[in-house]
């Protein structure tokens, strides 16, 4: 098996991983304010990291070059910015608002990667990076719009004149543009590094920076439930130690916009865990939608890469 079918294994595995955030999210934000989830979850991630990557971590730190240090360092905060921006986001706006304009990295990444890695993009994954986008949005709008009588129409998706609703979506753009930044910077410095180290440099550094925004926030990690608490925990270890870890190891083999476009499949594991825990079933719109998905990942990763 080659390190590019791996790859394609392992972001499956990371797929199923990062699914789960948003219903430990939503369970969480019951009590605690979206900047103490964010900055437990990676608080967390980075502190189970530490007796394994630690040392190893600042042995390879010292060989990088100024230029690798700094790649280092504009992953990790613009990981922070990402999940500071996205889980906030989840407070503000609709969950099919914020994901469809997050699932929007892809995107980025793709116009950005050829300026900033020098990565070619044949026609294969633009053709898949289309399907899947089309699929994003179809899924999105499928849980906000409707035919009646009257016509089609959206109800929070395209409804900018409430505050709350502009600022959630605009915050979840701007996490796209974050993650999209991280995924840039991370596919430069992650093969000068072992998995490891990377990640436990990224994280730490995201984690440090999210617990000053918090202290800042005027928020704090103490006065919750155990049930909060053990809903962060999760997010620490299942989305991100497992999922986020899988994309980080995948881009060493294969091309960030590829990695990228396989976060487009975390709206169908979402839709599954939806229905399972929250007796929310997909509609037409959204089973199409998913469809539409799964055929562009194929497409960018199977079909692309044979014309590369």
């Amino acid at each position: 098996m080659t390190k590019k079918q791996q790859a394609t294994i392992i972001l499956g595995i990371g797929i199923a991983a990062v699914s789960t955030a948003a219903i430990f999210i939503r369970f969480a934000q019951n009590e605690a304010p979206s900047l103490v989830i964010a900055a437990g979850r990676l608080g967390l991630a980075t502190l189970f990291l530490a007796p394994f990557s630690l040392k190893r971590s600042i042995n390879e730190f010292q060989g990088l070059s100024a230029v690798s240090r700094r790649g280092i360092f504009l992953a990790g905060f613009f990981l922070a910015l990402h999940f500071a921006a996205w889980i906030k986001s989840l407070e503000l706006t609709s969950v099919a608002s914020s994901v469809v304009l997050v699932t929007t990295t892809p995107l980025w990444v793709a116009l950005l990667s050829p300026l900033v890695l020098g990565e070619r993009l044949n026609r294969g994954v633009w053709a898949g990076l289309s399907l899947a986008m089309s699929g994003g949005v179809l899924v999105g709008l499928s849980q906000t719009c409707q035919f009646s009588q009257s016509g089609f129409s959206c109800a929070m998706i395209f409804d900018m004149g409430e505050g709350r609703a502009l600022l959630g979506n605009f915050l979840a753009l701007m996490a796209a543009w974050a993650s999209a930044a991280y995924m840039l910077a991370g596919r430069r410095v992650r093969p000068h590094l072992s998995l490891s180290a990377y990640i436990f440099m990224v994280y730490g550094i995201a984690a440090f920076l999210l617990f000053v925004f918090m202290a800042l926030n005027g928020n704090s990690l103490l006065g919750f439930s155990l049930q909060t608490y053990g809903f962060i925990l999760l997010l620490a270890l299942i989305p991100q130690l497992l999922g986020h870890t899988s994309f980080n190891w995948a881009l060493r083999y294969v091309p960030a916009t590829f990695v990228a476009l396989a976060l487009l499949g975390e709206p169908i594991g979402t839709t599954i865990l939806a229905v399972i825990f929250l007796s929310e079933s997909p509609g037409l719109g959204e089973v199409i939608g998913g469809v539409m998905i799964l055929g562009g990942i194929y497409l960018a990763t199977k079909i692309g890469q044979t014309q590369a």
